[in-house]
Formats: C-alpha cells, sequence, structure tokens
C-alpha cells in the first residue's frame, strides 16, 4: 500500500474519538473509463470539491484522495484518471499506469460506469479489476439520466453478469442520489483496522495542487472545443506577503500557435481564467489569492518523460 502514501495506523485516541466493534478502513479506487462522473462522485461522497470537473473526456490526470470518515468505517477515495485505449502519447500512458496503480494499492476497486451504457473502454476498465483480484462494487452513475427509470432493471441485470460484482449501486453523484447505500456497501467490505489517517484530514494533496488543478479546470471550461489537449499548470511560486498569498503559475502549451488561443483577444480570456480561479480559490483557502497567470510554450511537452515528472505524473 505504499504506493497512496498510507500513514501509519491511529488507535483510536481521545483525540480521534473511540472507534465502533469491528470497525473497518481501508482504500477503494474509483475505476473506469473516462467521463463518467468519477470526480463528480468523490466530491459527492466526501462533501467537497477535491477534485476538478469539466465536461470533457480525461480531465482527471492525477491521483486524488479524499477521506470519508462515518461511525463504522473510513473509507480513502481514490479518484483516478480515466481508463482508455489508443494512449498514444506518453501523458496517456502516464494516465493509464497512474490509474492502474491506484487499483492495484487498493483494498476494494469500485467501478464507476454510466447507468444503461456499455462501452469497449467499460469492458477494459472491468478487466483491469479482474486481472487485480481485488473484489469489487460497481457504481452505476448517472441514473438520473435514464427514463424511464424501469430501463435500468435489465442494464443491472446485464452488468450482474458481467463480473461477481460483491453489489450493484445506482447513485447519482449530481444528485447526491443513493450515496449512503454506496458508502455503506463500500464500508462492509473493508477490512477491520484502526484509522488510517488522522479525523480532520480529507486528502493528502496540498494548497499548490489545488491552485494548479483549479487554473486548469477554468481553462477547460473557459476555452472549451478550443481547448488544445497538450495544457498543463505549474505552480512557479507561492508566498505569503502583506497578509495574501501570492501565487504565480505558469500555463504550458505545447506549440507556439496555441499560446494566443490560451490568451485570447487583448488578453481578456486569460484575464478571465484567473479572475474565476482566484474567487473559486479565495472561497476554497478562505484566504486572498493574488494570481499571477504566464502562458509558456514548451515544445511536446506531452511526450517528454522529464516534463511529466516535473507535473508530478507517474513516468
Amino acid at each position: 500500500m505504499s504506493g497512496l502514501g498510507k500513514t501509519p495506523a491511529h488507535e483510536g485516541t481521545a483525540d480521534d474519538g473511540p472507534l465502533a466493534p469491528h470497525f473497518r478502513a481501508g482504500f477503494a479506487a474509483l475505476v473506469g473509463r473516462p467521463n463518467v462522473g468519477k470526480s463528480t462522485l468523490l466530491n459527492a461522497l466526501i462533501g467537497e470539491k477535491l477534485s476538478i470537473v469539466t465536461p470533457r473526456p480525461q480531465t482527471t490526470r492525477h491521483r486524488v484522495l479524499g477521506v470519508l470518515n462515518s461511525e463504522q468505517a473510513q473509507i480513502a477515495f481514490v479518484d483516478t484518471p480515466g481508463l482508455h485505449r489508443g494512449a498514444r502519447r506518453a501523458l496517456n500512458r502516464a494516465m493509464n499506469r497512474t490509474a492502474a496503480a491506484a487499483l492495484h494499492d487498493a483494498d476494494l476497486a469500485v467501478l464507476v460506469l454510466e447507468a444503461a451504457k456499455w462501452t469497449t473502454e467499460d469492458e477494459l476498465a472491468l478487466q483491469r479489476i479482474r486481472d487485480s483480484g481485488r473484489p469489487a462494487v460497481a457504481a452505476v452513475n448517472k441514473i438520473d439520466r435514464v427514463r424511464p427509470r424501469e430501463k435500468l432493471l435489465p442494464f443491472l441485470a446485464e452488468l450482474g453478469g458481467r463480473h461477481a460484482f460483491a453489489e450493484l449501486v445506482p447513485v447519482s453523484g449530481l444528485r447526491r442520489d443513493n450515496l449512503e447505500s454506496l458508502i455503506a456497501a463500500i464500508g462492509r467490505m473493508l477490512p477491520e483496522s484502526p484509522r488510517l489517517f488522522p479525523l480532520e484530514q480529507r486528502t493528502d494533496r496540498d494548497a499548490r495542487f489545488r491552485i494548479a488543478e483549479t487554473i486548469r479546470e477554468k481553462l477547460t471550461l473557459e476555452l472549451q472545443q478550443e481547448l488544445p489537449y497538450g495544457i498543463a499548470v505549474e505552480i512557479e511560486r507561492a508566498v505569503e506577503e502583506d497578509g495574501q498569498l501570492i501565487v504565480d503559475a505558469a500555463i504550458w502549451v505545447d506549440r507556439a500557435g496555441q499560446k494566443p488561443i490560451v490568451i485570447g483577444a487583448r488578453g481578456e480570456r486569460l484575464k478571465r481564467v484567473g479572475r474565476s480561479a482566484r474567487l473559486e480559490l479565495n472561497r476554497a483557502l478562505d484566504r486572498r489569492l493574488h494570481l499571477t497567470l504566464w502562458v509558456k510554450v514548451r515544445e511536446g511537452w506531452a511526450d517528454n518523460a522529464r516534463a511529466l515528472e516535473q507535473l508530478g505524473l507517474d513516468t
């Protein structure tokens, strides 16, 4: 389990509170193809925004940990990049490796899939679970989109025939429907254990990571179809000055022609991205933030192992 940075187990101190009999704790990897709503589901389960969310497939590039505490269990959810075929670029291969490593290190796999829809990439994700030998729960997401609701029953029956899932749980991460059933199902399957993280810890990601990811989310939402795939954000400086956090962030593009697209006419697009990110981060971090964005060209960074390592991506 060292790949997930597990902390030493706590014995249930007075600060952490007493543990219930047969208390359970462990890691549950959220696995699935791109764009099935894994990040939305993680945020709904934890009750705060830990993973960025956009309509664009493969938005999630990193493993993101979210810790949920209940009376009976502590569940460390691990949001992962979407498993996908055709990973020709080093970035795509790194994302697939990140997801596979999280699954390998987990106690339990949670296959997240879209209700009433099954694709070859869903089969790829399921095969990764089979190969891992991990027990699995299926979280059938986006049930709010199924009309009429009766269409869900034959899909669940078909899904149950594909694999020996411990449970099939229909949910809506967006509407937060039936999440308690999913939490209970996962909690029952974890090993008996003391808490793995302090009660106050929600994630293993720091403020710099959150700032970079929020900027990337706002870029994705602003650019939509114009967004170059080879775009990334690096925090170059983050210091406290005069009661506020001063942040300089570099936005990488992998071709010179992409730079004016990101900046926009008279710099207005970049200003909108910065303003939107700053307002969200002011609330999320509960502090004043001064944010300066720069756009830099780094040719072919998405196929450069050193560049990927610099951005914290598995190579």
